[in-house]
C-alpha cells in the first residue's frame, strides 16, 4: 500500500498548485464578468484560447520529454542543460517573427499594441519556466513547486482586482487609469505575476554551464516532437470550439456567445481540477514505476480508482450544477449556455481516463502514436464542430469536446492491449462509469434542481461501489486493526 500511499501524498499536494489556481480564476469569473462588457470576456477568452496554443508550442513537449530523459539517462545535469537550451533556442525563434509582425497581430485581434508584447513577453516567461518546475517535479519537491504555484496566483489575482476594480473606481479621473483597456489590464497583471514566478526558479539555469549534448539533443528532439504536436492537437480539443464559434455565428453575436460558453464550461472546473492534480501526480509515477515487475498491476489499480472517484465526482457536479452556477456565474444572462454542462463534465472525465490509458506508448518511446492520437481528437473536432454549431450552437461545441476525447480513449485503449496489454478490471471499470454516465444525464435531463432525487442518485452510486468494493474494504479493515 506505500506506493499507492506516496501517490496520494504527492497527488494532494500537487492537486493544491492545480486547484488553488484553478479555483481562485474560477472564482475571479464571476468579477471579469461584472468588470468587463460581454463582448470584452469573449475576447480576453478568445486571446486565452490562442495563448494555449502557443504555450505548447514554445514548451515543445519538454515536460514529457524531460522526465522520460532524466529517468532513463546517467548524466542527468546534460539532460537539464539539454532541456534549457532548447527551450531558450525556441522562444528565440518565436521572439523574432512576433516583434516584426506585432502590429499584424494587434490588427487580427482588435487590440492595442502594447497588450501584443505584453503576451508576447508572457508567452517567453510562461515557457522559460518548463524544464525549472519539471526539475522539481522529478525531483519530488511538490512543496516548493506548489509554493511558487500559489505565489503566482495570489499576485495575479491581487494585481487584477488592483487593476480592474481599484483603478476605475478610485483612480478614474486620473492619470494612472487608461479607460477602455481591460483586456490590457488582465494582461498586465498576468505578465508581471510570469515574471515573478521565473525569478523563484531561475537558479536552475545555472545548468547552462554544462555544454550542449548534440546526440543527447537529437534524441531529445525526437521525442519531443511528436509530443508537441499531439499537444497542439490536444489544445484544438479544448479551444477550437471557441475560435470557430467567432467564425460561423452571426458577427454582432458571436463574441457574446463565446464569452457565456467560456463562463458556462467552467462549471467544469471541479473535474477538471480532479484530472489535473492526479495527471501532475501520475505521470512521474508511471515512468519512474515502469521497471518495476508488478508495474502494469499497479497501472490498472490505479487506473480502476481514478474512474471510481471520478464517477462520483462527475454525478456530484452535475447535481449541484445549478447551485453552482449561482454562486460563480451570477449574470442570468449567461445561463443560457447551462446545456452544455454535462457533456464538458463527461469529456473531462474521458480526458482524464486516456492519461492513464496513454501510458503504453509514453514509457515505450511511442510518442509518435500519442501524437496521432490527438491529431485524430482533433481531426474529429474540427468536423463535429463544423456539422453540429450550425444547427445547435454551443451545444455542438461541447458534444464535439466530448466525442473528440471519446475517440481518443477508445483508440488508446484499443492499442494499448496489443503492444503493452494490462489486466484492467473491466467489470468494475463499465459498472462505475456506465452507472455515473446514466444517473447523470438523467438527473439533468429529468429531475434538474430535484436536490432530493440528486442526493438519493448520489447515494445509490455509493451503494453500487461499496457492494463492489466490499471485499477490499474487509482486508483494509484487518489490516487497520492489525
Amino acid at each position: 500500500m506505500s506506493i499507492y500511499k506516496k501517490l496520494f501524498q504527492q497527488t494532494l499536494i500537487y492537486g493544491l498548485a492545480a486547484v488553488f489556481p484553478k479555483i481562485i480564476g474560477f472564482l475571479m469569473v464571476r468579477y471579469y464578468i461584472d468588470w468587463m462588457p460581454e463582448d470584452a470576456y469573449g475576447s480576453y477568452s478568445l486571446i486565452f484560447s490562442w495563448i494555449m496554443f502557443l504555450n505548447v508550442i514554445l514548451s515543445f513537449g519538454m515536460e514529457t520529454t524531460f522526465f522520460r530523459f532524466y529517468n532513463k539517462h546517467d548524466n542527468k545535469n546534460k539532460v537539464i542543460a539539454n532541456a534549457l537550451y532548447i527551450i531558450l533556442f525556441i522562444c528565440l525563434l518565436f521572439c523574432i517573427p512576433s516583434f516584426l509582425f506585432k502590429n499584424a497581430i494587434a490588427a487580427y485581434f482588435g487590440i492595442d499594441q502594447t497588450v501584443t508584447l505584453f503576451l508576447i513577453a508572457i508567452l517567453v516567461l510562461d515557457a522559460l519556466c518548463v524544464v525549472p518546475f519539471a526539475l522539481l517535479r522529478a525531483n519530488s519537491d511538490s512543496k516548493k513547486y506548489t509554493g511558487i504555484k500559489m505565489i503566482n496566483v495570489v499576485l495575479y489575482t491581487a494585481l487584477t482586482i488592483a487593476f480592474l476594480y481599484i483603478l476605475p473606481t478610485f483612480f478614474n479621473s486620473s492619470e494612472f487609469f487608461i479607460p477602455n483597456f481591460e483586456v490590457g489590464y488582465a494582461y498586465l497583471a498576468n505578465l508581471i505575476a510570469s515574471l515573478v514566478c521565473l525569478l523563484f526558479v531561475v537558479k536552475s539555469y545555472s545548468f547552462l554551464k554544462y555544454k550542449y549534448d548534440a546526440n543527447l539533443g537529437k534524441q531529445m528532439f525526437k521525442y519531443s516532437f511528436p509530443v508537441m504536436v499531439g499537444g497542439l492537437a490536444f489544445v484544438i480539443n479544448e479551444t477550437f470550439d471557441k475560435i470557430i464559434l467567432e467564425h460561423i455565428l452571426p458577427k454582432e453575436t458571436a463574441l457574446t456567445e463565446v464569452a457565456r460558453y467560456s463562463a458556462i464550461y467552467k462549471l467544469g472546473l471541479f473535474m477538471v481540477l480532479f484530472r489535473m492534480a492526479y495527471t501532475l501526480g501520475i505521470e512521474p509515477f508511471f515512468f519512474n514505476y515502469a521497471k518495476n515487475d508488478d508495474a502494469k498491476v499497479k497501472y490498472a489499480t490505479v487506473t480502476k480508482y481514478f474512474i471510481l472517484f471520478g464517477s462520483l465526482m462527475m454525478l456530484g457536479i452535475v447535481v449541484f450544477a445549478d447551485i453552482l452556477k449561482i454562486l460563480m456565474v451570477p449574470k442570468e444572462s449567461f445561463w443560457s449556455a447551462m446545456e452544455i454542462v454535462p457533456y464538458v463534465i463527461l469529456a473531462n472525465f474521458m480526458l482524464g481516463i486516456y492519461t492513464n490509458l496513454s501510458v503504453w506508448y509514453k514509457i515505450q518511446d511511442k510518442t509518435k502514436v500519442g501524437m496521432y492520437i490527438s491529431i485524430l481528437g482533433a481531426v474529429v473536432t474540427v468536423v463535429a464542430n463544423f456539422l453540429l454549431i450550425p444547427s445547435i450552437g454551443i451545444l455542438g461545441c461541447a458534444i464535439a469536446t466530448l466525442l473528440a476525447y471519446f475517440v481518443m480513449m477508445f483508440i488508446s485503449y484499443i492499442l494499448g492491449q496489443k503492444y503493452y496489454p494490462i489486466d484492467y478490471d473491466k467489470k468494475s471499470i463499465s459498472l462505475y462509469l456506465g452507472s455515473a454516465i446514466a444517473l447523470s444525464f438523467v438527473h439533468f435531463y429529468q429531475f434538474r434542481e430535484n436536490y432530493f432525487v440528486g442526493i438519493l442518485f448520489i447515494f445509490l452510486l455509493i451503494l453500487i461501489i461499496f457492494l463492489n468494493e466490499r471485499p477490499l474494504i474487509k482486508q483494509f479493515l484487518k489490516l487497520k486493526k492489525t
